[in-house]
């Protein structure tokens, strides 16, 4: 904790917590940063004061206290395979289940709008990591959530300007207030490749 308190001297840095579950945990997340903070203040170290903390959403319990849990920190990440592994209750690993383990499903989606929802009610940032964030199919209904940060290897990061720069913010919260009403995965999908397919059609013609 000490030596990433300190490289927050010479460069942005920000401290995440992995599955967060409850409220004491994020308290006492935070008490032992503070904790080393005030030690390296005693000992003349600088460090930034103003170091960001965060926590990942990865499971039903932090979403379902999402509005408590964004008042204690700086940033949300939802982490979409462990949240779609813990909402569908599917091992990800196991390829029995495979069909379950699909962040597309409507109830991981709408565990994914309740949480962007109160990071923006408490005026806090809420990012993505983990595949989803990367798929192409997921961006318009991510956009239309209204997520503010998408995390994804660097293979992925064309394709997904090219796809952002043809959406509209607009047509994509249509789209994201529609699918999270749909009732399986493969409704949702088919509802995404059609919104695509339109969008590729749409600027073909321009």
């Amino acid at each position: 904790m000490a030596a990433i308190l300190r490289a927050s001297a010479d460069g942005p840095v920000r401290i995440m917590f992995p599955m967060v579950s409850t409220l004491s945990e994020t308290r006492a997340a935070r008490e032992r940063v503070n904790k080393v903070m005030e030690r390296l203040r005693r000992a003349g170290k600088p460090f930034d004061e103003q170091l960001q903390i965060g926590i990942m959403i990865e499971v039903p319990a932090a979403v379902e206290l999402a509005p408590r849990l964004a008042s204690e920190v700086d940033f949300f990440s939802i982490g979409t395979n462990d949240l779609t592994q813990y909402v569908m209750a599917a091992d990800r690993a196991n390829p029995k289940l495979q069909k379950l383990s699909d962040p597309f499903h409507p109830a991981v989606l709408r565990m994914i709008a309740r949480t962007i929802e109160a990071a923006h009610e408490a005026n806090i940032r809420v990012g993505m990591c983990g595949a989803m964030a990367g798929n192409p199919q997921a961006i318009p209904i991510l956009v239309g959530l209204g997520l503010d940060e998408f995390s994804m290897p660097a293979r992925d990061i064309a394709e997904f300007k090219l796809v952002t720069r043809r959406l509209s913010h607009s047509t994509c919260r249509l789209l994201a207030t529609a699918v999270i009403r749909l009732d399986s995965s493969k409704a949702v999908h088919e509802r995404v490749m059609s919104f695509l397919a339109q969008l590729e059609q749409d600027t073909s013609a321009s």
